[in-house]
């Protein structure tokens, strides 16, 4: 290989010599010769400044076809879209094994064959007489799915290609896809990148509606490499646990709509069946008030949610170390609520055990459930039951001091529109005009005066 020649440029005329000097022969300034570092074979071989296709630019206000959203059959599944699936999107769905993906997509495709769209069903877990069998049993058998089972990419754009483009594309898993070009098994990172980045480009380029079921690992996040999520526009997570009737699906990214919105479902007998009203399903059972249950009115996304919060207080006589367990809550933030109540109300939580629950399997992650839950605690810990038409709503301050949360209108017409009469909650919270009576609370004390103090 010949060594690469020096080339010398001068900084302030720009010639350039092959050999350095201390003066400029053209300009005649002194030491203004700089050596350039030499262009080798790698460099050469690996510039990218030249060589490929000019692109276009666009304005953002330039005329173009607008892009309509498609329904998926399932109102509960286009809530939790934002509206509907998108041409040309990729969303990623995840969920514990038997939580119901395979289900509601499956439910899903067929509601949009049988609109008179095309859909493709490809399966890399289950055979296709597998799918056919779980399609009879939910009623599906009569619509016109494409489906296949197949684990190779290359094979799948072929057949792809080969016809119209589909409107929907459902690729179950895409943990099972594996492409010829990349070695090792399906399922490592380098195969669910490349086989993600594949179909991805093919739904963009044809406007096809892509939707890739994700495994999990034991702890409910997206197996597979961060890049994954970054790659698709859309991320979905079903919740639910097995032993419950409820699921929920819930967006954690979407660039086509808000996060954060859920739909919620009910698995029977013909696959999951829609929840219109959700607060009527986490608030069923309750007929008489019992101490420790307070409703709460949560917000997921747009969408307001009454669940009950139950607390149980059993004291120790023995002086063993108290437990405390929490489902469906932050157990941390529980933690630092039985501090305040201690250190601020004078409540004695230390020789007691506590035992705090969201009912129907919820998880709440809204911080203005942090007076409900006090709420609970309080009327659990003195034994009296909270009034059976109020609900509580509110962020505690270390200082004691409950704090203004968002939505406060949205969650009293919800509360009013399901018989609930009085509302506790942050002072300055602005009721509007429903019909729910508000009581604004300022301190964590105001709140035990009033359940201890109450005949």
């Amino acid at each position: 290989m010949a060594k690469p020649k020096r080339r010398y440029i001068c900084q302030a005329c720009g010639s350039v010599t092959h050999r350095w000097q201390g003066q400029c022969a053209d300009c005649g300034e002194w030491n203004t010769l700089a050596e350039e570092a030499p262009e080798t074979v790698f460099s050469a071989k690996h510039d990218l400044s030249s060589g490929g296709r000019p692109i276009i630019f666009e304005a953002l206000d330039a005329p173009g076809e607008v892009l309509k959203r498609r329904s998926t059959g399932l109102a509960e599944f286009d809530r939790a879209l934002g509206g509907g699936l998108v041409p040309g999107s990729a969303v990623l769905m995840g969920g514990d094994p038997g939580i119901g993906k395979s289900t509601l997509l499956l439910q899903a495709a067929a509601k949009i064959a049988l609109g008179g769209a095309s859909s493709v069903y490809i399966s890399g877990e289950e055979a296709a007489g597998q799918v056919r069998m779980r399609a009879d049993r939910l009623g599906l058998a009569g619509a016109p799915i494409s489906l296949a089972s197949a684990t190779s990419v290359r094979d799948i754009l072929t057949t792809l290609s080969g016809m119209a483009p589909p409107a929907l594309l459902v690729i179950d898993s895409i943990q099972t896809m594996h492409s010829d070009q990349i070695e090792g098994a399906p399922g490592t990172v380098s195969q669910v990148r490349a086989s993600a980045f594949e179909l991805i480009r093919y739904a963009k380029e044809n406007g096809v509606a892509l939707v890739l079921v994700g495994h999990v690992t034991k702890d409910g996040s997206i197996a597979g490499p961060r890049v994954l999520e970054h790659m698709v526009d859309v991320v979905m997570s079903f919740e639910g646990e097995r032993s419950h009737q409820y699921r929920i699906l819930r967006s954690i990214k979407n660039r086509f709509g808000p996060v954060d919105e859920i739909g919620v479902f009910a698995m029977e007998g013909q696959g999951l069946a829609e929840v219109g009203n959700p607060s009527m399903l986490f608030l069923s059972g309750r007929e008489s008030p019992v101490p420790g249950s307070a409703v709460f009115p949560a917000i997921e996304g747009t969408r307001p949610v009454l669940v009950e919060v139950q607390a149980l207080i059993v004291r120790l006589q023995s002086g063993a170390t108290p437990r405390r367990a929490v489902v469906g809550w932050d157990s941390g933030r529980l933690a630092m609520l039985l501090a305040v109540l201690e250190a601020r109300c004078g409540l004695n939580f230390s020789s007691a055990e506590v035992y705090l629950n969201v009912a129907g399997g919820y998880r709440l992650a809204d911080p203005a459930a942090d007076l409900a839950v006090a709420a609970a605690l309080v009327s659990a810990l003195a034994d009296k039951p909270l009034a059976a038409d109020a609900v509580w709503f509110g962020e505690v301050s270390l200082a004691g001091e409950i704090r203004p949360v968002a939505h406060s209108s949205i969650r009293l017409r919800e509360s009013a529109k399901l018989g609930f009469g009085r509302a506790f909650g942050p002072s300055d919270a602005n009721g509007g005009e429903a019909a729910t009576k508000f009581t604004g609370l300022a301190l964590l004390p105001n709140l035990v005066d009033r359940i201890v103090g109450q005949a």
